[in-house]
């Protein structure tokens, strides 16, 4: 019923029309506002009404400039870093330790001796070509040679640079190829390259190398990897290190330890490795102290004289310290810890906090992220080198039909090798190398909001002494094999100190640069300063605005009703009727006013039209009667609407 009367009322006001002009409501904000500049418009004379006006609209635009600046600033999103020093007992970090050499030899022996023999080959080839020619008399598999070859490309003549395989075939540089046997090339006028073909070698690229090193090198990974990828899991791990075997003493504080302290975890890269208070299962270990006597020792055994001669070059233990549930990414962020000395890493804390959206691209959790975490299985926390690995595994799949064997796959899928996708070699190399593939994956990724790095302070020496060998290696010895004679070496066995330095940790902390005080202050101040206004000014310009709205609203209603009204006099071409015709069309209800139009003559009617019977009406006695003024206003205002 309110709404009914206030509805009723507004109408009635649209009604009567608008109250006011639009000068002469501009007039009177500028005689009751607060800013100092319409006032002196109104008040002055002619020319101080010109040069008042031109002063407040140039402070106007000022405003306006320095409001739209302040407010791009703030929309930028910067942030100010701060750096702040914190001192508490902290939780020792996660410590991944892996042998540099992923499998034990003599257990892979079997899955390598093709590769091994043809290595052999290979390398007889390069380092003694003609000798290799003549006395080429073993029996190799050349399956895995075809699908991935090296060849030698003879650049003596950098115009027609020609191409060797190395076992006599000879290839132009073109397309085109012509058969040459016995051509040889020396290891200082060529350049040995790896050879990637798809589509049954019709496509063909090469990737080159300045070294012969590197080149075997990576062409005897790109075929183990090949060999692994169709090995199981379990067995790959039946092939690694044990722990028993990789770890010969621990200490953790004053606390004895043993590889029972460690989680097991298989890495493609390096084998079996092994996780201490990686806080998965029991709550993470606390460091009492600060200092070397209050961290963890550990005493290894590589077994080097059981390494894969041509899959690991480099001999020692790969250790990485990372945050507990976190994946050990070790290949990238772990440190070489070398044979026969005494490592101590003293580790110092930085703490990351980042600030979320808008002002930055990070994430808490990767649920934002739109990448298949394939490190999920591990029930680890997100991070962007796990995302960045899932993302190039996912473009794998979909360009070459298989996943890479050193990155975890989706299930459902199958590991590429050269028996069921013999061009994935091709399609690998072609994807690692793409810089389109890699800023779609980094764009894709976001950056951990808080994360936790340690800082090492690294140390060696040699251990043990030459004084102390002996019996240092006649006691391990004796714990490890139950045997009086030494079968250990300095060749085999790394020593680890890990430690807190101190219990100092600073934390990184992001902070908005620009808050919504500053752009509030910023924006008062500049309109204090050049205009003398304030809040309350900026609602009478509100209020002046929904005025000149409402007089809008007004006159563009009054001109629909006069446009309707027009429309309906126009409907009646002649003059409108006197009093006595509108009596006569009251009481004679057959009456017909005599108009001026074209038609049969007055008087007579088609014959199927029924006229009415004349009478006398009955008389209306409501008209008599006094009725309420609102009710006679609601219905005039009824009427026009």
């Amino acid at each position: 019923m309110h709404m009914k009367k206030y509805l009723v009322k507004c109408l009635h006001r649209l009604q009567k029309g608008p109250g006011y002009t639009y000068k002469e409501l501009l007039v009177w904000y500028c005689n009751n506002t607060n800013t100092h500049g319409p006032k002196r418009i109104i008040c002055e004379g002619p020319k101080k009404k010109a040069m008042w006006f031109l002063i407040t609209l140039l402070f106007t635009s000022l405003v306006c400039w320095q409001w739209s600046v302040f407010i791009k600033t703030y929309l930028s999103w910067e942030v100010s870093v701060s750096l702040s020093v914190g001192f508490k007992t902290m939780d020792f970090p996660a410590v991944t330790i892996c042998n540099a050499s992923p499998f034990q030899y003599s257990k892979v022996k079997h899955l390598l001796q093709d590769l091994d023999e043809l290595m052999e080959a290979v390398l007889e080839r390069i380092l003694a070509p003609e000798q290799s020619y003549s006395n080429a008399t073993r029996t190799l598999n050349f399956t895995i040679w075809n699908d991935t070859p090296l060849v030698l490309i003879d650049e003596r003549n950098p115009h027609h640079p020609v191409v060797l395989d190395l076992f006599g075939d000879v290839h132009n540089g073109s397309a085109s190829s012509s058969p040459a046997p016995g051509r040889t090339c020396t290891a200082q006028g060529c350049k040995v390259a790896m050879r990637l073909c798809s589509l049954n070698g019709t496509v063909c690229t090469f990737r080159n190398f300045t070294s012969a090193t590197q080149a075997v090198t990576e062409w005897y990974l790109l075929q183990a990897t090949n060999i692994f990828s169709q090995v199981p899991t379990h067995e790959l791990v039946e092939m690694g290190y044990p722990a028993e075997r990789l770890i010969l003493a621990c200490l953790f504080g004053p606390e004895p330890c043993s590889y029972r302290n460690f989680t097991s975890i298989f890495q493609p890269d390096y084998g079996n490795c092994y996780i201490f208070n990686w806080g998965m299962t029991e709550k993470a270990l606390p460091s009492a102290n600060p200092g070397a006597e209050f961290g963890l020792k550990l005493i290894l055994d590589i077994g080097q004289e059981d390494y894969v001669p041509f899959l690991t070059s480099t001999a020692g233990a790969r250790l990485l310290l990372h945050e507990q549930r976190s994946y050990p990414f070790i290949k990238d962020e772990g440190i070489y810890a070398m044979s026969g000395t005494e490592t101590s890493i003293g580790v110092l804390v930085d703490k990351l906090e980042r600030k979320g959206e808008p002002y930055s691209q990070c994430t808490m959790n990767g649920s934002d992220v739109p990448v298949q975490n394939l490190y999920s299985d591990y029930n680890t926390t997100y991070s962007i080198q796990a995302c960045i690995r899932s993302c190039f595994q996912e473009h794998m799949i979909q360009n070459c039909s298989c996943g890479h064997y050193l990155y975890p796959l989706p299930h459902g899928e199958r590991y590429c090798n050269n028996r069921e996708f013999p061009d994935w070699a091709y399609c690998y190399s072609h994807l690692s190398m793409s810089v389109a593939q890699r800023e779609t994956c980094i764009n894709m990724c976001k950056e951990s909001c808080n994360d936790t790095q340690y800082k090492m302070t690294i140390s060696m020496a040699d251990w043990p002494s030459e004084a102390s060998e002996d019996w240092i290696f006649h006691v391990l010895s004796q714990e490890r094999d139950q045997s009086t004679n030494i079968t250990l070496s300095r060749k085999g066995v790394v020593k680890l100190n890990i430690y807190f330095q101190e219990f100092n940790y600073r934390t990184i902390e992001e902070s908005a640069a620009n808050n919504i005080v500053w752009l509030l202050s910023n924006l008062g101040g500049q309109f204090g300063f050049w205009m003398g206004g304030s809040v309350l000014c900026l609602i009478e310009f509100g209020e002046i605005v929904i005025d000149f709205v409402w007089i809008t609203i007004i006159k563009l209603v009054a001109f629909a009703k006069s446009l309707r009204q027009k429309r309906v006099q126009a409907r009646y071409a002649g003059p409108p009727p006197t009093v006595a015709e509108l009596v006569e069309a009251h009481t004679n209800f057959g009456f017909q006013p005599d108009v001026a139009r074209p038609g049969p003559e007055p008087g007579t009617y088609p014959d199927e039209q029924t006229l009415p019977i004349p009478g006398t009406p009955p008389p209306n006695y409501d008209s008599l009667r006094l009725q309420p003024l609102d009710v006679i206003e609601s219905d005039s205002e009824g009427d026009a609407i």
